[in-house]
This record gives C-alpha cells, sequence and structure tokens, in this order.
C-alpha cells in the first residue's frame, strides 16, 4: 500500500517523491527512541496493572 501511495506521489511530483524515499530512513532513525520509550511506558504500565489487579484474579480463583 505504501509503495502505491508513493508511486503516485511519484508520478504528480516526483521531487517531492525522491525527497521522501531520501528522508524516509533519517525519520525512522529519529523516530526510534521514542518508539522504544513507548514500549518501555506501556510495559510499566501493563505491569502495574497486572499488580492492581493480582488480588482480584487470586481471588476469582479461589470460587
Amino acid at each position: 500500500m505504501k509503495f502505491l501511495l508513493w508511486l503516485i506521489l511519484f508520478f504528480l511530483c516526483w521531487p517531492l517523491a525522491l525527497l521522501a524515499l531520501v528522508l524516509y530512513p533519517v525519520v525512522w532513525l529519529l523516530a526510534l527512541p521514542f518508539r522504544l520509550c513507548g514500549v518501555a511506558v506501556g510495559a510499566a504500565f501493563d505491569l502495574l496493572k497486572a499488580l492492581l489487579t493480582l488480588p482480584a484474579r487470586a481471588l476469582h480463583g479461589f470460587r
């Protein structure tokens, strides 16, 4: 799908399409730390949720 969108952009405005092709790896590398931070924050929230719901899940298992 991304390739088809790039082909349409290349057909409409080829300098912009080539600039996007060159800048895509740079943007990907700049966004990598933010994605890693997002994974770490998501894991921390999942751990907190698991710890807070542990008593309810443990009591549910005794029925």
